[in-house]
């Protein structure tokens, strides 16, 4: 099983940023996921979670702001992030568990991938 995070990288606060996640987990539509975020000197921290259907659950700093969507045919979930906060700056990970069902916290989690490095200047 693979996860591999593309798309982070320098944004002005106020910016939008699209993370992807390619994930190699068969059957894509079995598993639920999700993204994670460390800041320096903090705790990994779940960010937003989708299960097997497409229904999402986000932590209340990113509501209105971050939107989760997975394409099955691509096997790939997307964290789409705009109006980009300095708080938001983390290594931001993406997670799947063998549950169609949310992710609720790291103990569900049976897969990591490597991050993804999202920095937000002000």
């Amino acid at each position: 099983v693979q996860l591999v995070e593309s798309g982070g990288g320098l944004v002005q606060a106020g910016g939008s940023l699209r993370l992807s996640c390619a994930a190699s987990i068969h059957p894509f539509s079995a598993h639920s996921l999700a993204w994670f975020r460390q800041a320096p000197g903090k705790e990994r921290e779940l960010v937003t979670s989708i299960d097997w259907g497409g229904a999402t659950t986000e932590i209340d700093s990113v509501k209105g702001r971050f939107l989760t969507s997975r394409d099955t045919a691509k096997s790939t979930v997307y964290l789409q992030m705009n109006d980009l906060k300095p708080e938001d700056t983390a290594v931001y990970y993406c997670a799947a568990r063998n549950s169609p069902f949310q992710i609720s916290g790291a103990i569900m989690v049976d897969y990591w991938g490597q991050g993804t490095q999202v920095t937000v200047s002000s």
